[in-house]
């Protein structure tokens, strides 16, 4: 026998109704899908993809937490938003390096190619819209879960692809697959730059974290990474001919 009083039952039938109205009137606001996913990007670079929920995102971006699922649907698919929101940072990558003579044997060419891998990213990291989503970028893609590997997949892999065949083409004396290795170690210090504060304790407190004033040394460092791993051929000596002296006659 139910123990509800009548009260009790007209407050758990208008629940839905009240949950409903609420939803219809945050959606005449724009500015609150807005306010959902740079809460989400906010969260997810500060503590990772899993170990934030979608009240927590509904609490930063003060919002009702239904209007989250009304939007973006599931976790994951915000989490796809995201990146689909930023696709454009991708696009000033490729348009970078679209823009790149290459050249193997004009010297210029590799520290051209990396600076227009890196200098997006940076311009990203020092701005405030673009900063947790580097951040995000840098910390949550670096693990391998389902979520990230789907986002790498659609986003960032045909990314990696113009890059390794520009270094190959900037490299010709390398194979493909050693461009490859070579464009991982790129990343691997692009994103160490980004998310990593250790550096401020190290050079105790004269280095800032992710500071885009020494774009020009990690763009140096990386390229003498790669001349160094991937050296040119050296050109074989040319060949002397061996002289035989002449008898003097007697």
């Amino acid at each position: 026998m139910s123990t509800r009083t009548p009260t009790a039952k007209r407050q758990v039938s208008r629940a839905p109704a009240q949950a409903a109205a609420a939803v219809a009137i945050e959606t005449a606001r724009p500015d609150r899908k807005q306010a959902i996913l740079l809460a989400a990007e906010k969260l997810f670079s500060q503590h990772g993809y899993h170990a934030v929920t979608i009240r927590q995102i509904a609490e930063e971006a003060g919002v009702p937490l239904a209007l989250v699922g009304y939007y973006y649907g599931q976790k994951h698919e915000l989490f796809h938003a995201i990146f689909e929101h930023w696709g454009h940072s991708i696009e000033a990558r490729l348009a970078g390096l679209a823009a790149v003579d290459i050249d193997p044997d004009d010297a210029r060419t590799l520290p051209r190619i990396i600076d227009a891998f890196t200098a997006p990213v940076l311009a990203l990291r020092a701005s405030a819209e673009g900063e947790y989503y580097a951040l995000l970028v840098a910390r949550e893609l670096y693990h391998a879960t389902e979520e990230a590997d789907r986002v790498l997949r659609a986003y960032f892999d045909p990314l990696a692809e113009a890059y390794i065949d520009a270094l190959h083409l900037a490299m010709p004396h390398a194979t493909r697959s050693q461009a490859a290795w070579g464009y991982q170690f790129a990343l691997g210090s692009l994103l160490h730059h980004l998310n990593d504060s250790r550096i401020e304790r190290l050079s105790r407190g004269e280095n800032t974290r992710a500071d885009p004033a020494v774009a020009p040394m990690l763009v140096n460092f990386i390229v003498g990474g790669l001349r160094a791993a991937l050296p040119r051929p050296k050109a074989p000596k040319p060949s002397q001919k061996k002289t035989t002296p002449r008898r003097q006659k007697t």
